[in-house]
């Protein structure tokens, strides 16, 4: 075969056509109920497209791996930002992981898994894809100041040193200071979360309006709450075992889970299927 270069064309997505009248006609995304083992089949199925397609993915590895370095920067000097840096982290990958959702995508179709596209994929629904980004990224925002409020109401006079704190966390003082803060923290996680499972693979691969495809995600959530509540243990798992690792597990574990999300979309949301 060939060599291929950055300028080949783009693989076509579900429908083809033109895009600003497939979108009007786009019909509603339906969502399926999978079993207990499906994330864990996802993620075997993330693993064959790291393998197959290992040097694209290990880029993003490590340009997650340096946004792990900077959490950890971060914790030593601000440690009451931490929780809501590294949840935001896990929760805004699906938006860093777009290059990684091509990879898969292009390597389902069958063609050429090179990065140079992959770089610039969100360009494919930029509109949509900008407003969930933005809406994201007020929310984080938000969670950070909500994380200083629990912080300044039950520390009046001066945050504890990063030791105290961890040892309050590790001994179980100050517990509800400790429910509190996880507490939102969860509220913020498990919303973001609903929200995201789906939406980004779904509007890069159809076009799909944000709105439309967060409400699918939510859906997704809902119908199986515990396929999601087993791929969310493994998503935190396995990021945890990346920053103890002291981030050179991130390098795989990330790649790992961004392809591994894109095979959960497809597992979840009903193909599309455009009359013509």
């Amino acid at each position: 075969m060939s060599p291929q270069n950055d300028e080949s064309p783009q693989p076509p997505r579900p429908g083809g056509g033109d895009d600003a009248h497939d979108s009007a006609e786009r019909p509603f995304p339906t969502v399926r109920t999978v079993g207990l083992g499906a994330p864990l089949r996802w993620v075997a199925l993330g693993a064959g497209d790291l393998r197959a397609c290992p040097l694209p993915s290990l880029f993003y590895g490590f340009c997650f791996a340096a946004m792990g370095l900077l959490v950890t920067m971060v914790f030593r000097r601000a440690y009451e930002y931490t929780f809501a840096l590294t949840t935001g982290f896990l929760l805004l990958g699906p938006f860093l992981a777009m290059g990684l959702y091509e990879i898969s995508r292009r390597r389902e179709l069958g063609a050429p898994a090179v990065l140079a596209p992959t770089l610039t994929v969100w360009r494919r629904n930029a509109g949509n894809i900008g407003v969930f980004v933005v809406v994201l990224g007020i929310v984080f925002l938000v969670w950070a100041r909500a994380s200083m409020v629990v912080f300044a109401l039950f520390y009046t006079t001066e945050l504890p040193s990063l030791s105290d704190f961890i040892g309050q966390v590790l001994s179980l003082r100050n517990l509800e200071f400790l429910a509190v803060y996880f507490g939102v923290g969860l509220v913020f996680a498990v919303t973001v979360f609903a929200a995201s499972v789906v939406s980004i693979p779904l509007m890069l691969d159809r076009d799909q309006d944000a709105v439309s495809a967060v409400i699918a995600s939510f859906n997704a959530l809902r119908s199986n709450p515990g396929p999601m509540l087993i791929w969310a243990f493994l998503i935190v798992s396995l990021t945890g075992v990346g920053f103890l690792s002291f981030h050179v597990g991130l390098v795989v574990v990330m790649p790992l889970l961004g392809h591994a999300s894109w095979h959960a979309y497809r597992d979840l949301v009903e193909p599309l299927v455009i009359e013509r």
